[in-house]
């Protein structure tokens, strides 16, 4: 047996080499029991500018890997103790990306056929020529290099859905992780939810994290336009194919190339459009209305609606055969009365963006006022949650807190009067004024002074029965936000 070496040449020793390749150079670990080959590995590889590592046996390998990160394992299978197979087999578990290169002597085909079979990049036959290690060695870093480019995308990817949308709530982490999963691939995506829980935007993180991110995410909401219409803006059209139609018109299909088209509100269309999407999505080819040839188009579709689609096929509204094609990766986008401890992250957001859009200082939201719009149902979700902190902004800039703006329009059906909410529901006199007080404080944007007024009291018995409230759980504590 060979005796064992184990050598680095550092940075310095190689300062004067004719290296080849920019720093930080890539870092090869050697693992070779015969002296003369190590040594000579060492010398040329060092030479061409890489950090090389050697050792001489599978466990000194193995505790080499334990310990440094290498772009490139060059291994030799018949190793004394110790099988390179199986320095191959365990290595994995330190070196997640790095790529191993398998040396092996003619007659071990078989051998190397395995190492290929347990992850191994590539095998070298013995003996070899140095262009060719060296060519191969190249092809190995540019794997691991790649490997680690699409390791650091996933992880951007899955910081760039964050930054796009705000949620902590287990809910939202799961919209999160579908997101990241979806936006490599190709699938069609189906987003369904409630209106006004942010399901453009769910489309619009799918396609900003994904390959296509540099061509049109093109939006249409379907039910904003008339069968004929849509038919043509979808579609596109030829000169003359109708009345007005004086030139070819290319569609949204064609204008999405390479990117994303996103149809709103899809469970709209009329059962011919819902044909004549069922064909491109089959056959990635589409005929312009009043053309005769098909077009080839690539896009990847995302559609979403508030009316469950599988309730529409149920009824015979939706084509049963278009669903599943819509259907491949779907995902529930869900109300905010569902999510509601990410309400003082919203309405914090909001504040902070519309007072700069509008050029005006933003008042705070007070912990009272936050507990009043977290036991609010939001039939509206976020987008209601988004229109009421902008008005209240503009109706009450210049306070000294920001108050809680119900929906104009919504009252009669969302939110009684205490007067109306205490006979239907029996409310204990207590109970009643609770509910008043509260309501006319939220009105005054939580100032007590004016509020003690309104109410007829004293702001030190304003004080003590919120005192109470807090004790009671009914708002929360200012000291604990």
């Amino acid at each position: 047996m060979a005796p064992t070496s184990h050598t680095q040449r550092t940075d310095e020793s190689s300062a004067g080499s004719t290296a080849t390749h920019e720093a930080p150079s890539a870092r090869i670990l050697v693992v070779e029991d015969e002296d003369t080959v190590r040594e000579l590995l060492d010398n040329t590889l060092t030479d061409e500018g890489y950090r090389v590592t050697t050792v001489g046996s599978g466990e000194e390998a193995l505790k080499t890997l334990q310990t440094t990160l290498f772009d490139v394992v060059l291994l030799d299978l018949n190793l004394p103790g110790m099988h390179g197979l199986n320095v191959l087999s365990a290595a994995p578990v330190t070196q997640t990306d790095a790529q191993f290169v398998i040396m092996t002597a003619f007659g071990s085909v078989d051998s190397a056929v395995e190492a290929m079979k347990l992850g191994a990049f590539d095998y070298i036959h013995k003996p070899f020529r140095t262009e060719e290690l060296l060519l191969l060695l190249r092809r190995a870093i540019d794997e691991t290099a790649l490997r680690r480019e699409v390791a650091e995308l996933r992880t951007r990817v899955g910081a760039g859905v964050r930054e796009r949308i705000i949620g902590k709530t287990a809910v939202m982490q799961r919209v999160f992780d579908l997101i990241e999963r979806v936006a490599p691939t190709r699938a069609t995506v189906l987003i369904q939810g409630e209106t006004g829980t942010g399901k453009e935007l769910v489309a619009r993180a799918v396609h900003e994290v994904s390959g296509r991110a540099r061509k049109p995410f093109v939006p249409v909401n379907c039910s904003a336009l008339p069968e004929s219409l849509l038919e043509s803006e979808l579609f596109g059209h030829v000169r003359g194919a109708f009345t007005g139609a004086v030139q070819a018109r290319r569609g949204l299909f064609e204008t999405a190339q390479g990117g994303t088209l996103f149809l709103d509100e899809i469970s709209t269309i009329s059962p011919s459009i819902q044909v004549k999407l069922l064909r491109v999505l089959q056959e990635r080819r589409l005929t312009p209305v009043g053309g005769s040839e098909s077009i080839p188009v690539d896009f990847r579709l995302i559609a979403a609606t508030n009316d469950p689609l599988a309730g529409q096929v149920e009824r015979g509204d939706f084509r049963e055969d278009l669903f599943y094609r819509l259907n491949v990766f779907p995902i529930e986008v869900p109300p905010l009365r569902e999510r509601k401890e990410d309400i003082p992250l919203l309405a914090n957001s909001f504040r902070l963006r519309f007072a700069e859009e509008n050029g005006l200082e933003p008042p705070p939201i007070l912990p009272e006022t936050l507990s009043r719009m977290m036991a609010y149902d939001w039939p509206g979700n976020v987008r209601e949650l988004e229109n009421s902190i902008e008005r209240s902004l503009i109706l009450h800039h210049g306070s000294r807190s920001l108050p809680f703006e119900s929906t104009p329009g919504l009252s009669a059906r969302t939110e009684t009067t205490p007067l109306d909410r205490a006979s239907q529901e029996q409310w204990s006199l207590e109970r009643l004024e609770q509910e008043y007080i509260l309501k006319v404080l939220d009105q005054e944007g939580w100032h007590q002074g004016n509020a003690a007024e309104i109410l007829g009291i004293n702001r030190r018995t304003l004080y003590r029965k919120l005192k109470r409230y807090r004790a009671d759980g009914i708002l929360s504590d200012p000291k604990a936000d």
